[in-house]
């Protein structure tokens, strides 16, 4: 079915967006992206060579921007400043690219967003013309003043980046999800397949990962998992669940017509 994921006027027919962290090497990457099905990707502009390094490998020749959708992200910033400035780095080295990941984070032990921060810094992207995706915390006032602002998709955390934890608060999630009128993507915390399936069945427009995948066993496996996942978590919602009963009796099976009745 025609089910494309929509961000910034733009259409997706992955709602599986994966990072490109934490691989062995740019080789694994590509096998994983390639098995996930994505077609946005996240790179931490701070940590992963784009063209600012000239004499080291490149992310972009493993993966190249004619296939794939490049999401730079703010990873490792703990201001609004150190955040615009990583990003206008990155729309300078990407020739212009203004589809962004923003996301400023409070402390080195937990990663949880600084929010204060997070807002400031959307407000200066928007009008300096970035089309902003941004990592927040699972607020739905918070999440939904950064929809005002103007920011294109607002990605809540499951539970803290790289715990693997899971969804902790469905119910926040489902208030964010009832009030947004941009794509809700779920951002941090997925660590297995199930953990995607569930937020997509919540009615989260997408999942996007890095660690689940990157830190698996068998990084390459895990990403074909995650894609299914989305996939069968995705039409679960749109086909609508059956209403939870408690101790109410309904044959599945018709019972008339049975030999005695």
């Amino acid at each position: 079915m025609n089910d494309p994921l929509l961000i910034a006027g733009r259409e997706y027919s992955s709602r599986l967006l994966v990072g490109t962290g934490k691989y062995k090497d740019f080789t694994e990457t590509r096998a994983a992206l390639d098995a996930s099905g994505a077609q946005i990707v996240t790179v931490a502009v701070r940590r992963v060579n784009i063209g600012q390094n000239a004499n080291e490998p490149s992310l972009l020749d493993a993966v190249p921007m004619s296939k794939f959708t490049y999401l730079p992200n703010t990873a490792g910033c703990f201001s609004a400043d150190e955040a615009v400035r990583t990003l206008r780095l990155a729309r300078e080295l990407l020739d212009g690219h203004d589809l962004v990941k923003l996301e400023v984070l409070g402390d080195q032990a937990s990663l949880f967003p600084n929010m204060p921060e997070t807002l400031k810094a959307a407000e200066v992207l928007v009008k300096d013309g970035f089309k902003v995706m941004v990592y927040c915390s699972d607020d739905p006032i918070q999440a939904k003043m950064l929809e005002e602002i103007g920011c294109v998709a607002v990605m809540p955390l499951a539970s803290l980046i790289g715990s693997g934890m899971g969804i902790l608060n469905p119910w926040n999630l489902q208030l964010i999800i009832g009030q947004a009128k941009v794509p809700v993507i779920v951002d941090a915390g997925v660590g297995t397949a199930s953990d995607a399936a569930v937020a997509m069945e919540l009615g989260c427009d997408g999942v996007l990962m890095n660690t689940a995948i990157a830190k698996a066993q068998d990084p390459v496996l895990m990403a074909g998992a995650m894609k299914k996942a989305v996939e069968a978590g995705r039409e679960a919602f749109r086909a609508g669940r059956m209403p939870k009963k408690y101790y109410s009796a309904s044959p599945s099976s018709p019972t008339t017509g049975l030999i005695g009745r």
